[in-house]
Formats: structure tokens, C-alpha cells, sequence
């Protein structure tokens, strides 16, 4: 049980009762991540657009995002995330577990196209020591297809996910997959 309380689909109403019917119409369930914002429809609203957004994304695939949160979420010991985006990439990607290990264990190791594996390895470079990003990184990731927009994108979603290990962390969020 999360230390904070949260509203269940049921007893949702309103925007948030909105919120939930979109979240359950693109997963099939509302998972205890979103349920944490239940507090704040608004937040819940703006949380869920986001995650929507990053779903659909027409050039960060999901493998790349779900090996981003999984290794950002492992760097800040976020247990509900690591499972989960584990989960993720082998019931629903077809990623082996022996991938997904190795991955964990050397990020260079990640079964993705080189273009992807480079943007991961650039994100965790921004996420784990943003001072030392300089533009000769920007650059090689220019170099192999990627748009600036797609730095900021990648980053951002990374950035985000670090906030949310804190939340799921301090509130104690309980798994739920």
C-alpha cells in the first residue's frame, strides 16, 4: 500500500474518472503508478498525457524507452520501475531476459539498432552526469540520424522518469504487475 492514499478506477470521479478511462482503454488496467496521482486530478491528467505521448512516439521506439526507463530507474534504485519496464520488454517486446540482464549489466549491450543504442547510451550520459554532455556529444548523435528534437525528447522522458522513481520511492508504491 502506497503511503500516500490513492483513488481506485471504481471510486474515481470527474476529470480524474476521465483520466482513468483513457489510461484503461490504451492498457487494459490502471497500474499503481498512475493511481499515485490520484490525489491530484490535474497532475493525474498531465502525468497520463505524457505517458500517452511517449507511447505513440513516432521516432523513440518503444524498446529504446522502456531500456531508458529501466536503466535510469536501476541508477536510483526504483524497484517498481525496473520490474516493470522489465516486464515490459519481454512480455511485450520480445526482448530475451538474457538481453534484458546483460543490458542491466553493460548498456552497450542493449539488442537495439546502433542508432538507438547510441541515443541510450547518450541519455544515460545526460541523466548520470549532465555536466559532462558537451557538443561534440550532440553532435555524433546528429550524425547518426538523430534531430535535436529528439535529444530533448529523449532527455526529457529519462528527466521525467527520475522524478518519478523519486515519487514511487518516497510514497512506496506497491507492484503491481
Amino acid at each position: 500500500m502506497s503511503l500516500l492514499a490513492t483513488v481506485s478506477p471504481e471510486n474515481a470521479t470527474g476529470p480524474l474518472a476521465e483520466t482513468y478511462h483513457d489510461i484503461e482503454q490504451a492498457m487494459g488496467w490502471v497500474p499503481n503508478a498512475m493511481r499515485l496521482y490520484s490525489q491530484s486530478p490535474e497532475l493525474a491528467a498531465m502525468r497520463w498525457a505524457q505517458t500517452r505521448y511517449f507511447m505513440q512516439h513516432p521516432r523513440l521506439s518503444p524498446a529504446l524507452l522502456a531500456f531508458t526507463r529501466m536503466l535510469v530507474s536501476g541508477d536510483n534504485d526504483c524497484g517498481y520501475c525496473v520490474g516493470l519496464n522489465e516486464a515490459m520488454l519481454i512480455n511485450r517486446l520480445g526482448v530475451s531476459a538474457e538481453a534484458v540482464a546483460a543490458t542491466k549489466k553493460d548498456p552497450s549491450a542493449a539488442p537495439l539498432a546502433a542508432p538507438e543504442r547510441a541515443l541510450l547510451l547518450f541519455v544515460l550520459k545526460a541523466t548520470r552526469t549532465p555536466h559532462a554532455v558537451e557538443a561534440q556529444d550532440v553532435e555524433r548523435m546528429r550524425a547518426v540520424g538523430w534531430t535535436d528534437r529528439d535529444l530533448l525528447e529523449a532527455v526529457e522522458h529519462a528527466a521525467r522518469n527520475l522524478a518519478m522513481d523519486v515519487m514511487f520511492n518516497a510514497f512506496k508504491i506497491e507492484r503491481d504487475f
